[in-house]
């Protein structure tokens, strides 16, 4: 019997239309980004955006970038080029429904933390959205405050924290 092995590989050109049709299906709720804003992150820091795939099917993404500022982002705004320091700021991760039970989450954020490591970084931030904070928490985040509201993130929305 064989396993089907996941593979995580930098984002091309060619998985912008999977990664979109991803986010739709799953931020709904909070409107999704628009392809620009998106692919700003990717600019960024294309050394943490990859996309997590299985027999050729995109099953999910992942878009990460380093952030020095104690507060995150603000959604639907194009990121600048920006400096490895501070910390690796998870803006997203996202799976398709044919991702559960793959246990794909975990293996994106060990290829994080490694990567965060290696840029010699000091944690990883993310804000969680829509209830999926018990999840982060058993990743070892924990909610620190933030001096900035997080309208734009949801009303359930906490910035998170994992030190390295």
């Amino acid at each position: 019997m064989t396993h089907d092995k996941t593979t995580l590989r930098p984002i091309t050109d060619a998985d912008w239309d999977g990664i979109m049709a991803i986010q739709a299906q799953c931020y709904g709720a909070l409107g999704p980004e628009s392809l620009e804003v998106m692919q700003s992150k990717w600019h960024s820091s294309p050394g943490s955006c990859f996309v997590m795939e299985l027999q050729g099917e995109l099953l999910g993404y992942c878009l990460a970038h380093p952030w020095q500022q104690d507060a995150p982002p603000p959604l639907y705004q194009t990121l600048p080029p920006l400096e490895r320091r501070g910390k690796l700021y998870l803006h997203d991760m996202a799976f398709s429904a044919h991702a559960r039970g793959k246990g794909l989450g975990k293996q994106a954020l060990a290829k994080l933390t490694q990567q965060a490591r290696a840029w010699q970084l000091d944690a990883l931030a993310l804000v969680a959205v829509l209830g999926a904070d018990s999840y982060w928490q058993r990743q070892g985040f924990s909610a620190i405050p933030c001096p900035k509201p997080l309208d734009s993130y949801g009303p359930d929305a906490l910035y998170m924290n994992r030190p390295l």
